[in-house]
C-alpha cells in the first residue's frame, strides 16, 4: 500500500504530467515521419519492401499505426490520469479557500510591503463602516473582528490556473472522442463527376475504432466545376490566384443544394467537413485497340510533381485485346522542349501537351488484388517498338490521334482539371475548440487578476480620536497599485495619514505577516 500511495502521488505531480504531455508529443513523431496502414496501406507495403532489414522491427513496434499502439494508448490514459489526478485536490484546496473568511489582522501591520498611519475622529463603528464600503466597492472579501477589519480579492487567479489545467482534460476528451467515433478520407473527382459519401468511393480512409460504415452520412457531391487562376504578371508569376469548386449535393431526403468550396472554407454537410486540399489535371483520352474496340475512354488523373504543375500518370487499357496496353508519361499544362527535356512553365493549361511512352503484354487474368491507379505494374510488360526496333514515345496535344505500330490508336480528346477533397467527421471538435477557449479565459484571469490583502486597524486614544494603521500585500509579483488602495481606505477611515511607505528591508511583494 504504501508502493501504491509513492506511485499514486508521482503520478498525480504536475511535473510528472508535464513528462507524460512531453512524451505524448515524442511518440508521436513515427507518426509523421513513417506511413500508416489506415492511411496508406500500399505505401506501407512499399517502405517494407524497400526496407526488409527494420520492417519487421517496425511492424512489432506497432510504428505503422502509431496511433492505434498500445504504448500510445498507455501514454494517453496516462496523462489523462495524472492531469484529473492533478486537478481535483487543487479544486478542493480551492474552494476550501473560497469558504474560509480572509485571515486576522496582523499584530504589526508597519511591518508589511505597504502601510499607513494616522488619527481619525470618526468613531470607532463609522470607521470601521467606511472601510468596509470602500473594499466592497473595490470587489474584496472583508471579515471584521473586533477593531479592525481584514480583506482579500484575487480568488479568480487559482480560479484560472485551474481552468488552464483543465483544458487539458477537455481537450485529450475531444480527440478521444474525435479518434474513436470519427473518421477522414480523401478523394479525387473529376469536373463533371460526383462523390458519394461511401467506403467504396474514398482514395484514402481513416477512422475510429468505435466507427462503423452506417455512421457515414449519405450524401452526393457533383464537381460542376473547378477554377484555378494564377499570376501572369512579371512579379510572383504563377502563383496561386483562386482555388474554387462550385459544386452541387443531393441530402438523405433529395434535397438538392448548390454550394462553393474555396480553400480554408470547407462545405458542411450533415455535419461532415469537406475541404478542398489539392487539384491537378485530367486528360481525356480514348484508346482503341488493333480490332477496332473501345479499350478506355475518359478522363485520367495525373498527379503534380512541381510548382508549374508538371504532371505524371499512366492510362491503363487492361481490355485491349489481342494485347494489354499501357501507357506512362506526362501531362505538361504549358509545354515547352528546351536542353532540360520537356517541362512545363507555366502551372495553367496554356499549351498542354501528353508525352506518353507505351507498354504492351499478355492480357492479364483478374485476381481481385488492389492496384495503384497511379502507377504502372510492368510486370510482364515490354515497351513497344517500331518495326526498325525503336521504342514508341511520342508526344500529343489536344484533338490529335496517335497510331501505333500494332494498330491500336490513342487520342487526346480534351483535358480537365481535379479536385482533392477531404471529407471528416469529428464529433469532439467542439470540445477542443472549447479547451482552447477555456485555456485562454484561465491564462487570462491568470495574468491579470491580482491577489490582494488589506487590513484596517482602528484603536481609540485617550483623547478621543482614533489611532487609524493600514497596511496591504500583494500574493502576485509585478502588481501594481497596491499604495493606492492602502491610501483609499485610509482616507475612508478617516485617516489624517502621509503617503504609504515601504519598509526598506522587507520585499515589496509576496512578503506576508503572521496574524
Amino acid at each position: 500500500m504504501r508502493y501504491l500511495r509513492l506511485f499514486w502521488v508521482q503520478l498525480t505531480s504536475m511535473r510528472t504530467a508535464l513528462l507524460l504531455l512531453f512524451t505524448l508529443a515524442l511518440v508521436a513523431i513515427p507518426g509523421s515521419l513513417l506511413p500508416q496502414r489506415p492511411v496508406a496501406a500500399i505505401r506501407v507495403s512499399d517502405w517494407k519492401a524497400a526496407n526488409p532489414a527494420v520492417a519487421d522491427l517496425y511492424e512489432k513496434l506497432g510504428l505503422f499505426d502509431v496511433y492505434h499502439s498500445p504504448w500510445f494508448a498507455a501514454v494517453y490514459l496516462l496523462l489523462m490520469i495524472s492531469l484529473v489526478g492533478c486537478i481535483i485536490p487543487r479544486i478542493g484546496v480551492y474552494v476550501r479557500a473560497l469558504r474560509t473568511p480572509p485571515p486576522r489582522t496582523p499584530r504589526h501591520l508597519d511591518r508589511l510591503p505597504a502601510s499607513t498611519r494616522g488619527s481619525s475622529t470618526l468613531t470607532l463603528d463609522e470607521a470601521l463602516t467606511a472601510g468596509e464600503k470602500v473594499l466592497a466597492s473595490r470587489r474584496f472579501r472583508t471579515r471584521r473582528d473586533g477593531d479592525s477589519v481584514s480583506a482579500e480579492r484575487g480568488y479568480l487567479r487559482e480560479f484560472g490556473n485551474i481552468l488552464f489545467h483543465l483544458s487539458f482534460v477537455v481537450m485529450l476528451v475531444g480527440l478521444g472522442w474525435n479518434s474513436l467515433w470519427g473518421y477522414k478520407g480523401e478523394v479525387i473527382t473529376v469536373e463533371g463527376q460526383a462523390f458519394s459519401n461511401n467506403l467504396t468511393q474514398y482514395d484514402d480512409f481513416t477512422a475510429g475504432a468505435a466507427f462503423t460504415p452506417a455512421d457515414l452520412a449519405p450524401f452526393t457531391v457533383w464537381i460542376d466545376t473547378f477554377t484555378a487562376k494564377f499570376e501572369t504578371g512579371e512579379v510572383q508569376r504563377g502563383a496561386a490566384r483562386e482555388f474554387t469548386a462550385d459544386v452541387r449535393v443531393a441530402h438523405a431526403d433529395g434535397t438538392p443544394e448548390q454550394a462553393r468550396i474555396e480553400v480554408n472554407e470547407p462545405l458542411v454537410v450533415d455535419g461532415t467537413q469537406i475541404h478542398l486540399i489539392g487539384h491537378g489535371y485530367a486528360p481525356v483520352v480514348t484508346v482503341t485497340d488493333p480490332t477496332g474496340q473501345v479499350a478506355f475512354s475518359g478522363p485520367v488523373v495525373f498527379l503534380p510533381q512541381d510548382g508549374n504543375f508538371t504532371s505524371m500518370g499512366v492510362i491503363k487499357a487492361p481490355d485491349a485485346r489481342p494485347n494489354y496496353l499501357g501507357f506512362e508519361g506526362y501531362f505538361l499544362p504549358t509545354a515547352v522542349v528546351d536542353e532540360q527535356g520537356p517541362r512545363s512553365v507555366f502551372p495553367d493549361a496554356l499549351a498542354p501537351e501528353l508525352f506518353l511512352t507505351v507498354w504492351t503484354g499478355e492480357p492479364r487474368t483478374e485476381t481481385g488484388t488492389p492496384e495503384s491507379v497511379y502507377s504502372l505494374n510492368k510486370d510482364g510488360l515490354t515497351q513497344m517498338r517500331t518495326a526498325d526496333g525503336t521504342l514508341v514515345t511520342f508526344k500529343i496535344e489536344p484533338g490529335q490521334i496517335v497510331d501505333l505500330p500494332d494498330g491500336s490508336t490513342l487520342s487526346f480528346d480534351d483535358w480537365r482539371r481535379w479536385t482533392k477533397l477531404q471529407v471528416s467527421y469529428e464529433p469532439g471538435l467542439w470540445l477542443v475548440i472549447a479547451s482552447v477557449l477555456i485555456a485562454v479565459a484561465g491564462v487570462s484571469a491568470s495574468l491579470y487578476v491580482r491577489p490582494r490583502r488589506l487590513w484596517l486597524r482602528a484603536t481609540e486614544q485617550e483623547d478621543g480620536t482614533l489611532r487609524i494603521e493600514v497596511a496591504g500585500l500583494d500574493r502576485a509579483e509585478s502588481a501594481t497599485g497596491l499604495d493606492d488602495d492602502v491610501a483609499a481606505l485610509a482616507a475612508a477611515a478617516g485617516a489624517d495619514t502621509a503617503a504609504p511607505t515601504t519598509p526598506a528591508d522587507e520585499s515589496p511583494t509576496m512578503q506576508e505577516d503572521a496574524p
